[in-house]
């Protein structure tokens, strides 16, 4: 049975009206692995995918490799000081060739030698003098267009793809005094598989009406729910923001429930008296104190699983500070027993997500970030059912 039809697409309406209307997306869009494949052309073949920060690739010769919905992507800093994105799929065998991060002068297959330079382009391949009509220019890596912002690098598969920056405008001026172009933090650890929709992390990640039940207690009850704030966002816009008032200024997670690392020196006062949650989906979302800024890079590698970068930012010199490791150590702790808290309702609800009963519930005013969410999914939905099936919808 083919579920991504013109009525299934019709009836996602439903979830990207007013939020006092609006229900949740149906059960199929966190469980079905059509929707899945139908999710890669809507949003991951033509949107803006962050795959790191551009100081992990900070000298010239510097690489990671990361992947996005299965595919294998090359990240390096060029001798020339530009940073390229390209498939890490050797052109002859597929085999990879890099893994992990580290500093080279090119990439060798270690399969069969062929070698490519840092920007992708086939260098050398041995012994194929006999190979008829073998032109090494046509078979260089596929390369990706690439995008910094704020000091993350985005990479898009979609060659005619629009620039991101452009739609991003209200989001970046939001969090510009956190300056996260010169921000400072370790590169994450490796990154766990998860047991859930991409979906379910980043409603979460953006869900206040959880935070001051979930998460009661002296954790987390000085940034309570009902301080929360949805600014307007346009469905065509990169992203959008939830902010959250707290109860004193520099609050951050930990036990004494303020600031204890360097607060970023260019956050208003009133910027100071909230923690803000940037979202840049499909990949990347912020939760951001005074003091910290915890980025989460959302890679879904299946219909009901993902892996996800996990890092920290922290105000520049914050790390120099012999007692830095101890400070942090804090903040960890406690927003470490919130994350675990997140995860596990997160597998929880991807189970309840497969069940018959499981529902199209209804939002409260505090869910408002869901709401932003699901019209930014549903936009761009039905704008790839229409762009595959070759026809208009017609309105619900």
């Amino acid at each position: 049975m083919t579920l991504v039809t013109d009525s299934f697409i019709r009836s996602l309406a439903s979830s990207a009206t007013d939020l006092a209307e609006a229900e949740t997306l149906p059960p199929e869009c966190y469980t079905s692995a059509e929707f899945y494949e139908f999710e890669k052309e809507a949003l991951y073949n033509h949107e803006w995918l962050c795959v790191g920060r551009a100081d992990w690739v900070a000298n010239p010769g510097d690489y990671f490799s990361t992947r996005v919905i299965g595919e294998p992507i090359l990240v390096s800093r060029t001798l020339d000081g530009e940073i390229r994105a390209m498939s890490a799929v050797c052109q002859h065998r597929a085999m990879l060739v890099a893994e992990g991060h580290g500093n080279a002068r090119g990439f060798l297959c270690p399969y069969h030698h062929w070698s490519y330079n840092l920007d992708g382009r086939l260098v050398a391949a041995p012994a194929m003098s006999k190979t008829c009509n073998f032109d090494k220019a046509q078979y260089s890596l596929p390369t990706f267009k690439v995008e910094l912002w704020n000091g993350f690098v985005f990479i898009n598969f979609d060659a005619d793809a629009a620039p991101l920056a452009p739609r991003l405008t209200a989001v970046a001026e939001a969090i510009a005094g956190y300056d996260l172009a010169h921000a400072e933090g370790p590169r994450p650890d490796p990154a766990p598989t998860l047991p859930w929709n991409w979906k379910v992390m980043f409603e979460n990640n953006n869900d206040g009406y959880h935070a001051s039940r979930l998460h009661h207690g002296p954790l987390h009850d000085f940034v309570p729910s009902g301080l929360a704030v949805f600014p307007d966002s346009d469905p065509a816009d990169g992203g959008f923001l939830r902010f959250n008032g707290t109860l004193h200024a520099d609050a951050s997670f930990n036990a004494t429930q303020k600031a204890v690392l360097p607060v970023f020196p260019g956050l208003s006062d009133e910027a100071r008296m909230r923690m803000t949650f940037a979202n840049i989906p499909p990949t990347l979302s912020l939760v951001m104190m005074s003091d910290m800024v915890i980025y989460l890079i959302l890679r879904p590698n299946g219909p009901e699983s993902l892996e996800m970068d996990t890092g920290f930012l922290f105000a520049p010199g914050a790390m120099a500070d012999p007692a830095f490791d101890h400070k942090l150590d804090m903040n960890i702790r406690a927003s470490g027993h919130i994350i675990a808290q997140d995860l596990h309702v997160d597998e929880l609800v991807q189970q309840g997500l497969r069940s018959r009963f499981a529902p199209r519930g209804r939002y409260s005013w505090q869910e408002g970030a869901q709401g932003q969410f699901n019209k930014w999914l549903v936009h761009r939905y039905r704008a790839a059912h229409e762009r595959l099936t070759g026809r208009q919808l017609a309105e619900a």
